[in-house]
C-alpha cells in the first residue's frame, strides 16, 4: 500500500471564534442538505451540483425543458432561512441563466408549501442575494425556475444558497457496521466522534468525524484521495454520500456514494487497521505524522466535548503499545476568524488535548503541543469541506 499521508482530519475541531446563531449557508452538502427531487437535467448537470458550494459548476435542464423546472431539497434540520443567493455568472451561453424564481419552505416534502422568496435574477452573476420575505421554519424548500433570459436550449442554474443559523446536532444511533453501497461494501467504525473505515477498491480507507447525522471525511485509495459527505438517516440505518476527487474546491461533484446497513458488523479489509489507533500506529510508523480526527470543543472554546473521549482514548491506547513514542499535539485552524484569535484558540487546544492525555496517565515528557492557527491549510477555506480539512489536530513523532 502506498503511503498515506493520513493523519486524521478533524471535522469540526479548532472552529473559529463564532457564535452559534451566525448564519450559514444550510443549502449545501456539507451542512447535510440533500436533493430529494431535482428536474431532469442535461449529461454531467446533475440537479445536486448547486449544493456544492462551487460557482462553477451547476445543473443545466434537459435540452429544451426552458420552464418550471422544480428542486426540491431537504435541509438537515428544521431551520428558518433569512436569505437567499443565486450563481449564474458562468453559465454555458447568454440567456440560459435561470430568471424568475420562486422559493417556497415547509416541514413537509410534498405540502404545505409557503413562499419565501419571488424574484427575478440576472443572467450572468453570481451571488445575487435577496431577503426572504417570510420568516417560516421548515426542513424541506422547494425552488420554481420558471423560464430563463431567452436561451433557445437549457435553463441553468451554478449555485442556490440558503442563510439561517445552524439547527442543533441531533445524535443518530452507532453508525458501526458493514453497508451495502453503489460502489462496493462499506465497512465503518464509529469510535466516539471519529469515524474510520474502509472499501475494496484500491485499498480504499475512510477517516473522518461525526457531528450529529453528516459525516465529513476523507477518502484514500492506492490511486487518489479527496473529501466526502455522508448524511445518515435518523435511525442510521442507511445514508446519502457525495464524493469529490482531490478537492471540492471549484469541482462539481464526481459521484454518489450512498448506502444502507446490512449489518451491524464492521467486517474488514486486508488493508485497514479497524480502528482509529491502529491506523494512527500505521501512519506514524510510515511517516511521522498522522491527523486526528473526531475531536471536538465548544464553540469558541479549548473545553472539549464528551464525544471527542472515546478518540482521545484511542491516542493512549497507541501510546500504551509504543512507550517510546513521544509526540507533538498541533493545532490548526480554518480561515473563520481573526489571525491573531485563531492562531491563540489553537494553541489552547493543542494544550487541552495533551492535558487530557497527561490526565489518563500518559507522561507528560512524552508530549509537547503547538498552535498553528491557520497560517498551514490543507484544503480551500472557501468551502465548508475544505474549512472542515483545515479544522485540524496533527499528531507528530518527534
Amino acid at each position: 500500500m502506498r503511503p498515506r499521508l493520513l493523519t486524521l482530519l478533524v471535522s469540526s475541531l479548532f472552529l473559529a471564534a463564532v457564535s452559534t446563531a451566525q448564519e450559514v449557508n444550510l443549502l449545501s452538502l456539507g451542512e447535510g442538505a440533500i436533493p430529494v427531487t431535482v428536474p431532469p437535467n442535461s449529461s454531467g448537470w446533475p440537479g445536486v451540483n448547486v449544493l456544492d458550494d462551487a460557482p462553477s459548476s451547476g445543473w443545466a435542464s434537459e435540452r429544451g425543458r426552458l420552464t418550471n423546472n422544480v428542486f426540491v431539497l431537504e435541509l438537515l434540520g428544521t431551520a428558518t432561512l433569512t436569505a437567499f443567493e443565486f450563481d449564474t455568472a458562468e453559465i454555458d451561453e447568454d440567456g440560459y441563466g435561470a430568471k424568475d424564481v420562486t422559493v417556497e419552505v415547509s416541514s413537509a416534502a410534498s405540502a404545505g408549501f409557503q413562499k419565501v422568496l419571488q424574484a427575478t435574477l440576472q443572467d450572468r452573476k453570481n451571488a445575487q442575494r435577496f431577503p426572504a420575505s417570510a420568516k417560516v421554519a421548515g426542513r424541506f424548500v422547494r425552488l420554481t425556475i420558471a423560464n430563463n433570459h431567452g436561451g433557445a436550449d437549457h435553463t441553468e442554474l451554478m449555485g442556490f444558497r440558503g442563510f439561517g443559523a445552524r439547527p442543533p446536532a441531533t445524535s443518530v444511533p452507532d453508525l458501526s457496521g458493514t453497508y451495502d453501497t453503489d460502489y462496493h461494501a462499506f465497512h465503518l467504525r464509529q469510535q466516539g466522534a471519529a469515524l474510520t473505515g474502509c472499501y475494496e477498491f484500491q485499498e480504499g480507507v475512510f477517516d473522518g468525524t461525526v457531528e450529529g447525522r453528516v459525516t465529513k471525511l476523507t477518502w484514500t485509495e492506492s490511486a487518489g484521495k479527496g473529501p466526502a459527505v455522508f448524511v445518515f438517516a435518523p435511525d442510521a440505518r442507511s445514508f446519502r454520500g457525495y464524493y469529490w476527487s482531490e478537492t471540492d474546491k471549484g469541482r462539481a461533484v464526481d459521484g454518489e456514494w450512498s448506502g444502507k446497513r446490512v449489518t451491524d458488523q464492521v467486517g474488514s479489509c486486508p488493508h485497514w487497521a479497524g480502528s482509529v489507533s491502529g491506523e494512527l500506529r500505521k501512519d506514524l510508523a510510515a511517516t511521522g505524522r498522522a491527523r486526528l480526527y473526531g475531536i471536538l470543543f465548544d464553540t469558541d472554546s479549548a473545553r472539549l466535548r464528551g464525544e471527542s473521549l472515546p478518540t482521545l482514548d484511542e491516542v493512549v491506547r497507541l501510546l500504551g503499545a509504543e512507550a517510546a513514542w513521544k509526540l507533538t499535539i498541533e493545532g490548526h485552524t480554518d480561515s473563520t476568524g481573526t489571525l491573531a484569535h485563531n492562531q491563540t484558540l489553537s494553541e489552547q487546544r493543542a494544550s487541552s488535548v495533551k492535558a487530557y492525555l497527561v490526565s489518563k496517565g500518559v507522561a507528560a515528557e512524552r508530549l509537547s503541543s503547538a498552535g498553528f492557527g491557520q497560517s498551514k491549510p490543507v484544503a480551500d477555506n472557501a468551502t465548508e469541506l475544505g474549512r472542515a480539512q483545515n479544522r485540524r489536530v496533527e499528531l507528530v513523532r518527534r
